[in-house]
């Protein structure tokens, strides 16, 4: 049994309560650790990159919080929620599920977690499993054409709710991963930024979770006992190159531990005069008396 839930009950943790989501949650020294680490983690992102815009007019800002059913987003929305009652996060919130149409997708679980706990949700059914599946040729893989289905989806979503940002569950090791991506297979150094517009320019996509860790969001999930839903379109195909990815990493971590950490600090610490790319840098106009030069 995972540590998280087995660890014995004090005085001082059985004292946190929470949202209607932490109802059941274990009452131990050690998950109190971990909940407080990763919401540390979350309202630094929000910080860090002012994720909050001030209020328009008296009117509170309003978040889609994209819950696929995985544990990454059920964490990202509890969280959320936690900031919500430690009055450290002043936006309404409302969850949203894409369906996309995959096959044995169990259709009420989701409906039903957000309704038992008073959570303000929409599903939403659109069959993209279908145009996914008809327009990748077999072997191929699914996810980019998947996401860009998906993202569509919730754009649109996030502007009939009257929702200025979309929120995302991406972490740590997937902005990781996407760098690195970029950096083997795309040329260029490029991760997922925790803050980005939309093309259109009217939906801000979010990713608090840009500093936690994907170890710690599965032991939160664990312990709190998120009704997962496996994704059985991207759960379905092995040897993608993300996957490439994660192993190289977990092996360096595994190696050399604390080089997560390390990497996802150098992505916010970058020296454009120590690279190569000269649309940020003015190599050309770099002299012995110019003082251009980013010491």
């Amino acid at each position: 049994m995972s540590d998280v839930i087995d660890t014995v009950e004090s005085p001082e943790a059985a004292a946190e309560a929470g949202p209607s989501l932490f109802a059941h949650a274990p009452r131990s020294v050690t998950f109190n650790k971990l909940r407080k680490r990763l919401i540390r983690n979350v309202r630094q992102a929000i910080e860090d990159f002012a994720m909050v815009s001030p209020e328009a007019e008296g009117k509170r800002p309003r978040w889609l919080v994209a819950v696929s059913g995985g544990k990454d987003s059920y964490g990202l929305l509890a969280l959320l929620m936690d900031l919500q009652w430690r009055g450290m996060l002043p936006v309404d919130l409302i969850a949203c599920n894409l369906d996309q149409g995959q096959p044995n997708f169990p259709k009420h679980v989701l409906p039903d977690y957000l309704s038992a706990h008073g959570i303000p949700h929409r599903i939403e059914y659109r069959d993209t499993y279908s145009v996914v599946t008809e327009k990748v040729p077999e072997g191929a893989t699914y996810c980019a054409l998947c996401s860009r289905l998906r993202r569509g989806n919730l754009y649109r979503i996030a502007r009939e709710e009257g929702c200025e940002a979309l929120v995302l569950g991406h972490h740590r090791d997937d902005i990781l991963e996407t760098f690195f991506l970029n950096f083997f297979h795309g040329g260029r150094l490029a991760a997922m930024p925790p803050k980005l517009l939309n093309d259109e320019g009217d939906v801000m996509v979010l990713r608090p979770l840009a500093y936690c860790a994907e170890e710690d969001l599965a032991r939160f999930a664990e312990a709190m006992e998120f009704p997962i839903i496996p994704c059985d379109l991207c759960g379905s195909q092995d040897g993608l190159q993300r996957n490439a990815m994660k192993a190289m990493i977990t092996e360096i971590e595994r190696r050399m531990p604390g080089r997560k950490d390390s990497m996802i600090r150098a992505l916010g610490n970058t020296r454009a005069s120590h690279l190569l790319d000269r649309s940020l840098f003015d190599f050309a106009g770099l002299s012995v008396n110019s003082e251009k030069a980013d010491r």
